[in-house]
């Protein structure tokens, strides 16, 4: 008898879904299987204003119109949104994602310093309408360090407005874990490939292009830690896969584009690695109970059926003239999905 696992509404909390050609490329890769997901806004130019929000929205839907799915937009921080400029959005948008100035793919235009006081405009009024922030909380330290260093700016942001739901986005070390207990406003997503692997594993041998990020990998014990909570289903973390694709010729070159490419084996992988560790019962908490409990959601009903069975990860993925390279290209996984029903 095969060995059958069912996921109920899969939500990916931290998804890009890029434009064009690559939109329509790897909208469907996700919106087959995932009921919803919260998309990034930093496009070039990054989505700032309601009518580029909408208009996002709308090209997202037609790229995904075969499916069942919902996304859920999200702005690009500016110092200078209004009260009134909120107020009037709010009912449209699931979050406002923070970038600092620079520290990821197409974040040039994010916010040059992290002072409360210099923030405190915008996030007042985002508080009082409820809307969550969402940060890439790193800064311009030595790389190992950064997302640590960004520690006190997160503390320092709790504090100053305990009202303000507050996401870390993708957290990759074990003093990010700890702080989600110390504040009850902080929150954090987190990925697949940060649940699998270190840095030793993308560097350690010959350089891996297509497992180069931002934030980067870690040690093995900010790797234990994270897996350690998602495993055990923390009631404050969610599954954000910061699934990033870029082509290929981006990855595989000098001057490597950040970014693991998982929408298409995201729930497999995952389903491997709860059973792998004993913990498949916490999976549905994981990747959606706990997105919907924290972001007050209510899923489009969709049932992923996933089967022990071997699943050849294709090498690439292909669409006109972009061609991307996932995780795990080539290689077995051991469960693969059987049916995707209502």
């Amino acid at each position: 008898m095969q060995t059958i696992f069912e996921i109920d509404s899969a939500l990916d909390m931290h998804l890009h879904l890029r434009d064009g050609d690559m939109l329509k490329l790897v909208g469907p890769l996700t919106s087959e299987t995932f009921s919803g997901a919260l998309i990034m806004p930093n496009l070039v130019p990054p989505v700032t204003t309601k009518e580029a929000m909408l208009s996002y929205k709308q090209r997202i839907q037609e790229a995904c119109s075969e499916d069942k799915f919902t996304p859920h937009l999200t702005l690009f921080f500016q110092n200078n949104y209004s009260y009134e400029f909120l107020e009037d959005i709010k009912d449209e948008i699931i979050g406002i994602k923070l970038y600092p100035a620079g520290i990821t793919t197409n974040s040039e235009t994010g916010v040059a310093s992290m002072d409360v006081e210099v923030l405190r405009p915008t996030l007042e009024s985002m508080s009082k309408l409820g809307i969550p922030l969402c940060i890439h909380g790193e800064t311009n330290g030595f790389v190992m360090d950064r997302e640590k260093e960004f520690m006190p700016i997160y503390e320092s942001i709790a504090q100053a407005f305990p009202d303000l739901k507050i996401i870390m986005e993708h957290i990759t070390t074990k003093d990010a874990v700890e702080l989600l207990d110390k504040y009850d406003n902080l929150y954090a997503t987190v990925t697949l490939h940060h649940l699998l692997i270190t840095l030793d594993d993308m560097a350690g041998g010959m350089l891996k292009p297509h497992l180069f990020c931002k934030p980067i990998a870690k040690r093995p014990e900010d790797r234990d830690a994270l897996l350690n909570a998602a495993l055990k289903a923390h009631p404050k973390l969610m599954f954000g896969s910061d699934s990033a694709p870029h082509p290929k010729h981006k990855k595989e070159c000098c001057g490597c584009a950040a970014g693991v490419f998982t929408s298409p084996i995201a729930l497999q992988a995952l389903t491997q690695l709860f059973e792998e560790n004993d913990s498949l019962e916490n999976l549905n908490a994981f990747v959606s109970l706990n997105a919907r409990r924290i972001y007050n959601l209510n899923p489009v009903s969709k049932k992923v059926k996933l089967v022990k069975k071997d699943f050849i990860v294709p090498t690439t993925y292909n669409f006109k003239g972009e061609s991307v390279v996932p995780m795990y290209a080539g290689e077995v996984l051991n469960w693969t999905i059987q049916a995707i029903e209502d």
